[in-house]
This record gives C-alpha cells, structure tokens and sequence, in this order.
C-alpha cells in the first residue's frame, strides 16, 4: 500500500472539506460510505466549482464541527479541471481542504471492471477498458502530484482501507468508531434476530420467585442487589467480560461499525435487565461508543403475573425503555 500524508494530517485536526478523487475503481464508492460512516457530509459526483458554495449551505463556518466530503472525478467532464483552482479558493476563505487520490494498478483496475462487468465511466464507443483507465491516469496526473494524501489499493481489502481513512480523517480511536448497542429481552417474547453476541442468563437465580420482587425490573436497587451479588452472578461476569474483551478487538481490527449485543433472561424483567446494564457500563468503562435498550421490559408492567402484594403495580425507579449510556 502507497500512501503519502503531510504532517497535518499527523498532527493537526480533521481539515473542513476532503474531496475524494483518483482512479475509477480504486475505491471511491467505498470512500465515500467510510466519511458517512464517520458523520462527514457527504456528495458524489460534484462538480468542483460547488465546492465552496455547498461547504457554505452546509455551515462548514458554523462551529458546530461538521465536515464535508465530496467525491469529484472525470465525470464531470471539463468541470473536473478546476479542481485544485477550487481547493484553493476554499483555502482563501479559511476552510481547511485535504485532496484524498485513491489508485490502483491498471492491471487491478482492468480485472476489477472485468469482474463487475460495467465499462468504465469513461470510455468511450469501441474503447477498451484498459485504453480508458491509460486515459484516465494521464488526465489525473497532476492533480494526484498535488493531493494531500495518496492511498494506492492494490493490494488492499477493503477493511485496511477503512482503517487507513479513519486513521487520516477522524478525531476518534478505531476502538470508538465502532458502536455497540446492548439490549435486554425475554425468550418468552421471541428471539431478536439482530443480535450479533447473545448471552442467555436464565441459569443465574430469578427474583421472579421473590414475592417482594416479582413487580420490580432490573432497574430498581433490589433486585439489582440480588442479581449482583450472587457468588455465580460474580463468577459469570468476570467469564463475560473476558470474552468481550477478546473478541470485540477482533471486529474493531475489521472495520465493524456496528456490533449488536442482546442478553437475555425468561421475560426481560429482572436479570437481562440488570446484566445489560453492567454489560453496557463495563464497555463504555473500555473506551467504546456504547447504547443500550430493554426491549421487553414495557410488556413486562403488563404481565398480569406481575403484581404487587396489595393488587396494584408497585412504585419502581424504572425509566424509560431505551436510553444512552451518558460520557
């Protein structure tokens, strides 16, 4: 993998606006869903003369820290040869630009067209992919001379270049990058399909079988007492934590965005709830970006079964049913 980084990009903060160009084929569509994924602002196929008017609709100068990525290639035809006179008048109004020239073979480029079996943007009638990719490298020469950052994906999968874009582009950790939502079910309601990592905790003792319990959730200090301090509560969490602490790196390091956790108990009331929660502080305690749910615990104040010793429900400090792990 080539890339070539000024020290801004080591030292200083995530320039205003990233134009995304370089070869077709190299990358750019995947660029472009990497800078969504980041929170950036993001257009593609932009005529370069846009730039500094969109970076403007979009209050680039607002202070509220928002970013703009625009993918500008050949596609616009004869538009395309403003692009460095733009990057310069944005520059001469006091936003931060950085030119990101994704490349690639012209070998890698020609099977990566041949596999997909699409002619390359470019080409014209009767011409070869491989003529119009030559075309192509000629025409952006010079504008990859002066990008600020050139990542050559060769020989890249395309984790490695979402890597090597966060590493240059955001202002968070790869560990932070990555959000986890943690949610609480019961198994009598169904199984939640979307669930990456499920941990069923129906083994653990239920405060179900409690009279004085049987009308709380998880959410209410009692039964979270109860929950926690069982010796074989104790022992299944240091278990737990040490299995997401081996195999949540491991979806870091290949680019997960999103990773899902569900634990479950028999109806989503008491020890899900409780254990979700220890689940979600624990990994936000390890630097993630972490949310967290209880997706049964409204249908739980319905249960018929679920009284209080004098017929009406009992007071909890139950909040509402999904809500955010707080900084």
């Amino acid at each position: 993998m080539e890339e070539r980084a000024n020290a801004q990009h080591e030292s200083l903060s995530v320039a205003d606006v990233v134009v995304i160009t370089g070869m077709s084929g190299a990358g750019r569509t995947h660029a472009m869903h990497v800078f969504e994924d980041l929170g950036y602002y993001v257009i593609d196929n932009l005529p370069p003369s846009l730039l500094l008017s969109l970076a403007e609709i979009v209050g680039i100068q607002s202070g509220i820290g928002r970013h703009l990525a625009c993918v500008c290639d050949l596609r616009s035809q004869g538009l395309f040869d403003q692009l460095l006179e733009e990057v310069g008048e944005l520059e001469d109004h006091e936003i931060s630009c950085s030119v990101l020239f994704l490349d690639a073979s012209d070998e890698v480029l020609r099977r990566r067209y041949a596999l997909s079996r699409r002619r390359h943007p470019i080409a014209q009638g009767g011409e070869s992919n491989l003529h119009a990719i030559r075309r192509e490298r000629a025409q952006l020469e010079g504008v990859r001379a002066a990008a600020d950052v050139v990542i050559d994906t060769t020989e890249l999968r395309p984790a490695e270049l979402t890597r090597a874009i966060e590493r240059l582009y955001s202002e968070l950790s790869a560990q932070q990058m990555m959000e986890v939502h943690v949610f609480s079910f019961g198994f009598k309601y169904g199984m939640p399909p979307e669930a990456d990592l499920l941990i069923d905790v129906r083994f653990l003792p239920n405060p179900f079988w409690d009279p004085a319990m049987r009308a709380l959730s998880g959410k209410d200090a009692k039964v979270r007492d109860f929950v926690l301090e069982h010796d074989q509560t104790r022992a299944f969490l240091g278990a737990w934590e040490h299995l997401l602490d081996t195999v949540l790196p491991g979806y870091v390091a290949e680019g997960k965005s999103y990773l899902s956790i569900g634990v479950g108990c028999s109806g989503g009331q008491h020890r899900s709830v409780v254990l979700a929660d220890a689940t979600a502080a624990y990994l936000k305690a390890q630097g993630y970006t972490v949310s967290i749910s209880h997706r049964d615990l409204p249908k739980a104040k319905l249960d018929p079964l679920i009284t209080a010793e004098d017929g009406a429900p009992a007071q909890s400090d139950t909040p509402s049913a999904v809500e955010s792990v707080e900084e």
